[in-house]
């Protein structure tokens, strides 16, 4: 059988731990040459050393995917190792919970930045090399909070809301390049960054009890569940979808 991923350079932004490390794991098994890009170097480091002892081939490079010079020095070192790169996965991310009239002006600009800025920088150093290439796939995570508002997170919607149409335009304004733009919408994930922020909203009164989620969405989702759908995103079984919206979910955005 052959591997769906395979021959393709495939960037991962917060590819360490979490949802991005299942994909990581994922997509160097699926035949992908992955490139890891994360500020969280040990984290990193145990991924590609956990791909590598499964037969897989990764390298990590150390970046803030909010800062511009970093990102690009980290896509031209991920093409200097592996050549052109022809799947991004804008993965990256996190999350500030707190009072919409607490929020201040600082945080609100650094989670644009981490969130936002974030896939604008990578997406505008890899298109390049996805042209070069004769095209290529992008996968950018969003999230249902790009459609289903949450108490305590208007920041972190409006971010989502961001990358929910990020990967439309960049779908329509680059699909006669060959270049396909899709976002996977994860639902309450087993990660850290889920279960932080499960954690942050019961304490701060909202219900996100396991009763409160078996209604919403049956279960709590695993990030493996995740990492297939972006696998599905990334690779050419996809060729005729672009511009969509994936959410997994498990019905929450459907109720």
């Amino acid at each position: 059988m052959t591997c769906r991923l395979q021959d393709k350079v495939a960037i991962i932004s917060g590819g360490a731990t979490g949802m991005g490390g299942a994909a990581s794991k994922l997509f160097a098994a699926e035949g992908a040459k992955v490139a890891i890009v994360d500020r969280n170097e040990a984290a990193a480091a145990a991924t590609v050393a956990e791909i590598s002892a499964a037969g897989g081939e990764a390298a990590y490079f150390v970046a803030d995917v909010s800062d511009e010079a970093q990102v690009n020095r980290a896509v031209e070192a991920t093409f200097e190792h592996f050549g052109p790169v022809t799947v991004l996965f804008n993965h990256a991310g996190t999350i500030v919970i707190k009072p919409f009239l607490e929020t201040t002006l600082e945080e609100w600009d650094w989670l644009h930045a981490v969130n936002v800025r974030s896939m604008y920088l990578m997406t505008r150093a890899v298109i390049p090399h996805m042209i070069e290439a004769g095209g290529g796939s992008i996968v950018c995570t969003s999230s249902i909070s790009a459609v289903a508002a949450t108490p305590m997170e208007v920041l972190y919607d409006t971010t989502k809301g961001a990358c929910h149409m990020f990967a439309r335009a960049i779908a329509v304004e680059f699909r006669d390049r060959n270049i396909r733009c899709n976002a996977v919408c994860p639902g309450f994930i087993r990660t850290p960054h889920g279960l932080r922020e499960v954690d942050e909203l019961q304490k701060r009164g909202v219900d996100v009890s396991d009763a409160a989620m078996q209604a919403a969405q049956g279960r709590i989702g695993e990030p493996e569940e995740v990492a297939r759908a972006a696998l599905f995103l990334a690779s050419d079984e996809s060729s005729f979808i672009t511009g969509t919206h994936l959410f997994v979910d498990n019905g929450f955005t459907a109720i």
